[in-house]
């Protein structure tokens, strides 16, 4: 079962299977996502993967952010270090462009930045680089077991 097959069984679960998005054309960073969709680079949801020393965090925010490195070292207690792209496949066996949050192993801290409580409908990705999902930011708080909401961005 390839990425977005297997994101498609798990949003299965909260009735959101049929909000999986597939395109043709490439949507691995935020500016094709929002060319893909035909919608403002804001309303992207997008994933980055950080490790806070030995803690994998996954942070969803919204498409037009940036991360406000005090703010993050403040609520994470660690400066904030992308991941490369060896540790997130052999964490999660997602690639770059394709990282979403959802069924993720255990360990993975899930977080949604406050950013994106501002819009009706946001896209995350849905496990490749040509996909993503229609949710509200509630449907993404409830379908991606996120930890909480953080305001890390600027």
């Amino acid at each position: 079962m390839d990425s977005v097959e297997h994101v498609r069984t798990y949003l299965s679960a909260f009735g959101l299977a049929d909000r999986v998005i597939e395109f043709s054309v490439s949507s691995a960073t935020v500016e094709l996502a929002a060319k893909a969709l035909g919608v403002e680079p804001c309303l992207i949801a997008k994933t980055l993967s950080f490790m806070a020393g030995d803690r994998p965090i996954f942070l969803v925010a919204a498409g037009d952010r940036r991360i406000d490195n005090a703010k993050y070292k403040h609520f994470f207690g660690a400066k904030a270090r992308m991941m490369n792209a060896q540790e997130l496949e052999g964490l999660t066996g997602l690639h770059f462009g394709g990282v979403c949050p959802f069924d993720l192993p255990e360990n993975v801290e899930v977080w949604l930045d406050e950013s994106l409580k501002q819009y009706e409908v946001i896209y995350p990705a849905a496990g490749n680089e040509q996909s993503a999902v229609r949710l509200t930011p509630s449907e993404l708080e409830r379908s991606s077991r996120c930890r909480g909401w953080t305001d890390v961005t600027k």
